[in-house]
């Protein structure tokens, strides 16, 4: 494909401008091959301070959350199991 860099560089920016737009209003995102983005909701909830082991109400909140999809998982395994792992095992001793 011959795309100049500039045209590139605007299209990746609409995309990345649009994207927190579109996870506000409660939809998702699918980029084929890659994965889906969305939110999740979670409820406020009493936690605790780890350091002073004091309680804190966590209001609720909406977290952005994504999901790989299957054939970037799968490509990567691919990597990991073959060479990245053949790699590996040539220093071990046991």
């Amino acid at each position: 494909m011959d795309l100049p860099i500039r045209k590139a560089e605007e299209i990746v920016d609409i995309v990345f401008d649009t994207m927190p737009k579109t996870l506000v209003s409660g939809d998702r995102i699918e980029i084929r091959g890659c994965g889906v983005f969305t939110t999740w909701q979670y409820e406020s909830y009493t936690g605790r301070n780890p350091k002073a082991g004091e309680k804190k109400v966590v209001e609720a909140k909406r977290l952005p959350f994504f999901k790989t999809g299957q054939d970037l998982r799968e490509g990567l395994n691919q990597q990991v199991n073959g060479k990245f792992a053949q790699k590996r095992r040539k220093g071990r001793t046991g």
